[in-house]
C-alpha cells in the first residue's frame, strides 16, 4: 500500500478515523489545516475507507507530527510505517531540519515504530494526555 498526499476530499474519512481511535479527535475543519502550505498529511486508502493517516505542521525548518492513526480493522499491516515514511520524505523535500512528536508513554508499539525511524526521547510532559491521564514522551528525529 502507498501513502497518498492528503486532499480536501479525504478529510471526511480522516475525521471518521480520528473519531474511531482518539478520545479527543480533531474536527474535519481542524484537519483541513493539513492541506495547507505550512502543513501536510498522507493517508492510505482502501476503497472508500481511510485506513491510516498522519499529519505534520511546519514552522521554518521545524516539523511537528500532529497525529498518526491506523483504523482498528487495519492494524499490524505496516500502514503507520508507510505514512510515517511519507511524512519524513516530504519533510526532507521541504528542507525540514528536525521533526518532533508526542506519544503516550505507554504506547510501546508506537514508540518502537518511531525509534525504528530514528526518533529519540528528548523530553516528557506529565499528565499531557487525558482519558486516561498519561505522560507524553517528546520524541525528535534529526533529518
Amino acid at each position: 500500500m502507498i501513502a497518498l498526499p492528503l486532499t480536501p476530499q479525504m478529510l471526511a474519512g480522516v475525521a471518521a478515523l480520528e473519531k474511531a481511535v482518539f478520545a479527543h479527535p480533531w474536527s474535519e475543519k481542524s484537519l483541513a489545516l493539513l492541506c495547507g502550505k505550512t502543513a501536510f498529511g498522507f493517508a492510505t486508502v482502501q476503497g472508500e475507507t481511510v485506513t491510516a493517516y498522519g499529519g505534520m505542521l511546519t514552522v521554518l525548518d521545524e516539523g511537528q507530527i500532529t497525529n498518526i492513526a491506523t483504523h482498528p480493522d487495519h492494524r499490524r499491516r505496516g500502514l503507520a510505517a508507510t505514512v510515517l515514511a511519507a511524512l519524513l520524505e516530504e519533510a526532507r523535500r521541504r528542507n525540514i531540519s528536525f521533526v518532533t512528536l508526542e506519544v503516550r508513554e505507554g504506547n510501546l508499539p508506537a514508540i518502537a515504530l518511531y525509534q525504528k525511524f530514528g526518533f529519540a526521547v528528548v523530553g516528557r510532559r506529565p499528565r499531557f494526555y487525558t482519558e486516561p491521564v498519561e505522560t507524553a514522551l517528546v520524541m525528535q528525529c534529526n533529518l
